[in-house]
């Protein structure tokens, strides 16, 4: 979108300057931007993937995990030493023979996607934010940051939290002892992926909780008096986006149900700041 004049208060500028194919245009750059930042990173990630892989992939499955030794600590700490865990039931095969290759890019991808985050969602917003009215431009205002702080903290619980729970779990769980889990290479990386990627997301619940307010789709009285509704939801959510075990879906409601209760403290703070400006209208 194009740079509009800063003597504009009310109307979003530029509105004027550019026509509609000009505005896909512009917006065709952005996207190519973005993907192309993510191209850059999964480049690196797919030449880096030795160690990527080692270090950070394949570390979940290893007993050494920064996870599981926080665990042993606490467990030493309160007597609980079964929380220590000195090896995990299962090996990692490779089925196929694209799989490894094929994993390989795909995993670059998703590094690539999750690194270039924060700059694939600025060009997003650049093209966005024009657009915007004057006072919607000072509330949004750090919305780049908040945005991308609640994605990686999604997708930073996902990696250090849920998944090395889920694995755990899963991969202790046995029905007779005689059987060996054998994790196929696709099924180990997608689940993990998965509560990621998953993690990341369901972290934006503030930030839509907020433009939701702002546009009057719901109220803080909303949110409110379907808190008890909400939790169902986010106890279904959780079971869809996690493996079948309740410790991980436990792991998932706790941090959703806190963000629904900022989201709520959020989305009062909206209200209180609208009320207040409504009633300086007034008296002016």
């Amino acid at each position: 979108m194009a740079e509009y004049e800063e003597n504009e208060e009310q109307l979003p500028k530029g509105e004027k300057e550019m026509s509609f194919l000009e505005h896909l245009e512009e917006f065709r750059w952005h996207i190519i931007r973005s993907l192309g930042s993510i191209g850059v990173f999964a480049i690196v990630a797919f030449i880096l993937r030795e160690q990527i892989w080692y270090h950070i992939i394949l570390a979940p499955s290893r007993p050494d995990f920064w996870t599981y030794e926080m665990f042993c600590r606490l467990g030493k700490l309160t007597g609980a030493e079964f929380f220590c865990i000195d090896e995990l039931n299962f090996i990692i095969q490779s089925r196929r023979m694209t799989a490894q290759f094929t994993m390989a890019l795909v995993s670059s991808f998703v590094i690539g996607l999750i690194v270039a985050f924060p700059y694939a969602f600025w060009e997003f917003w650049r093209f966005v934010r024009p657009g915007l009215y004057q006072n919607e431009k000072q509330l949004s205002r750090g919305a780049v940051f908040f945005v991308t702080l609640l994605f990686l903290s999604g997708v930073l619980f996902g990696y250090f939290i849920v998944s090395p729970i889920s694995i755990n779990f899963l991969t202790n769980f046995t029905l007779d002892d005689s059987i060996m889990n054998e994790i196929d290479l696709n099924s180990y990386v997608s689940t993990v992926m998965m509560l990621v990627l998953a993690c990341g997301i369901m972290f934006q619940l503030p930030i839509v909780v907020y433009f939701l307010t702002k546009a009057g789709i719901i109220s803080p009285e909303f949110l409110k008096t379907y808190r008890k509704h909400a939790i169902v939801v986010i106890l279904v959510l959780s079971a869809l986006i996690t493996p079948p075990d309740v410790i991980s879906q436990i792991l998932m409601c706790f941090p959703l149900m806190f963000l629904y209760e900022i989201s709520i403290m959020v989305a009062t703070a909206i209200k209180r700041k609208e009320d207040r400006l409504a009633l300086e209208e007034t008296l002016e």
